[in-house]
């Protein structure tokens, strides 16, 4: 039975995964997290504050208000109601035993405004959201009359400005403009910390496919500087030690193929037998393709550009090459395809997986052409003992043999590998399938030459 993940970890599972966006999207949440306390904060110390200040200014009203019912004459009361409802918003209703009313929000700033207010108007008043429909602050106070049963009670409305300042929607809005300006400061910072890691790791790409990075930009924050320092530093020694190589492989190939030559020479002269001699010579022959594998595999693009390859037409040529000298290369498939690629290092990794293929599987070979996942390749398919698919990677290791898949001991291992470190230099790869049937199905997959306007 398949355990389901937690909550937590399949939200981390669907999660973005670059750099970018989690370090945003946790600096967001962070910053999220810290505005809703603060508000929290400021609303809790501030409450009681504010529920003073309102009962102050309610309490105000309603006692000037009366002051004012009281103090006029009575044949202008009308009058002084309807100034007061046109200029200050303040509407004044007797109150009756029957009145429709609805009560305010059960919140604790509520409580301390009523608290506040009935502890100065006195523990009588009432006070409602709406009453007889009409929506609002309302608070009653009563007008004192010789007897308690000339007293009046009254409805006052405020208007709820004067009461509750809607200082809800501009906090509201500061927050949230304060919130996508730190959002965006986050997003150029982290995006300044991304990109040199970006360019970092397409440098990295291109030092495993056997190419030169261009210099990173030592600019910036102190660690990722000693970072693209380090980096440029290392892609220099790995130049320096590609030079020294390849310039140590020529001259030990100039100083070993000399004498090479005078030995097959002397043999060829000697007066042996000629199966001694051809014996002799054969081996000879086979230290010279060893000593020529090696320069092969030391040896870069030496400049050559990338251009447009034809590959249907490089396996016509090869097959063309190959009949002159006696072998029969067949065209298995033949499908129109262009690669970008440098022209004669292809030529030379293709001619390296023929060779492979006669040495090790006996029979001639057949060559494939088309196009892989909307990628130009060309194959190389032969009926040999094949590579079992768990030694796949191993094989494009320098220096290896299969002996006992691919039972030829000759050579020194670097046919494939050579291959390769082409295919992957052209931003290609080499594939190593098994054939149908039985045998090996070499593959050299391509990048796609662009389309020019016809």
């Amino acid at each position: 039975m398949a355990i389901r993940p937690s909550g937590y970890r399949r939200f981390f599972l669907h999660a973005p995964r670059t750099l970018l966006w989690r370090i945003f999207l946790l600096v967001a949440a962070l910053i999220l997290v810290s505005v809703a306390m603060w508000s929290a904060i400021f609303n809790h110390f501030d409450e009681a504050g504010r529920a003073r200040q309102i009962a102050q200014t309610v309490s105000s009203i309603v006692n000037l208000t009366r002051s004012a019912l009281v103090n006029a004459d009575p044949a202008l009361r009308r009058e002084l109601l309807m100034d007061l409802a046109t200029l200050e918003g303040i509407r004044i209703y007797p109150a009756e035993k029957q009145d429709r009313m609805e009560p305010l929000a059960d919140t604790s700033l509520f409580h301390e405004i009523t608290a506040e207010v009935r502890r100065q108007l006195g523990p009588d008043t009432r006070f409602a959201s709406a009453w007889e429909g009409l929506p609002g602050f309302w608070v009653s106070f009563r007008l004192e009359g010789e007897t308690p049963e000339d007293s009046t009670d009254f409805w006052v409305l405020l208007p709820p400005e004067r009461v509750i300042r809607p200082h809800t929607r501009e906090w509201l809005g500061w927050g949230a403009g304060a919130l996508c300006l730190a959002m965006l400061g986050a997003y150029v910072i982290v995006s300044r910390l991304n990109r040199p890691l970006r360019q970092m790791a397409a440098a990295a790409a291109m030092v495993g496919r056997g190419e030169t990075p261009p210099r990173l930009d030592e600019d910036g924050p102190l660690e990722l500087s000693d970072l693209a320092r380090t980096f440029n530093q290392m892609s220099r020694d790995l130049q320096e030690l590609d030079a020294d190589r390849a310039l140590i492989l020529a001259g030990v190939s100039h100083d070993l193929r000399t004498p090479l030559a005078r030995l097959r020479l002397g043999i060829e002269m000697s007066g042996a037998s000629s199966a001694d001699v051809d014996a002799m010579v054969s081996d000879i022959e086979d230290m010279d393709r060893i000593i020529g594998q090696f320069l092969e595999f030391s040896r870069s693009d030496g400049g050559e550009p990338l251009d447009t390859v034809a590959l249907h037409e490089l396996a016509r040529e090869l097959s063309t090459h190959y009949a002159r000298r006696g072998t029969q290369l067949s065209i298995a498939a033949e499908q129109p395809a262009f690669a970008r690629a440098r022209p004669q290092a292809l030529r030379r990794a293709v001619i390296n997986l023929v060779e492979n293929a006669l040495r090790y599987a006996g029979d001639s070979p057949a060559l494939e052409v088309g196009i892989e996942q909307g990628q130009p390749c060309i194959a190389v398919l032969d009926r040999g003992p094949g590579i079992p698919p768990a030694d796949v990677e191993r094989v494009k290791r320098p220096f290896t043999r299969l002996d006992s898949a691919r039972g030829n001991t000759k050579g020194s291992g670097l046919g494939l590998a050579i291959v390769d470190r082409i295919a992957r230099g052209q931003q290609g790869e080499l594939l190593l399938l098994p054939r149908d049937g039985g045998g090996l199905r070499a593959v050299i997959r391509l990048p796609a030459a662009p389309k020019t306007a016809g």
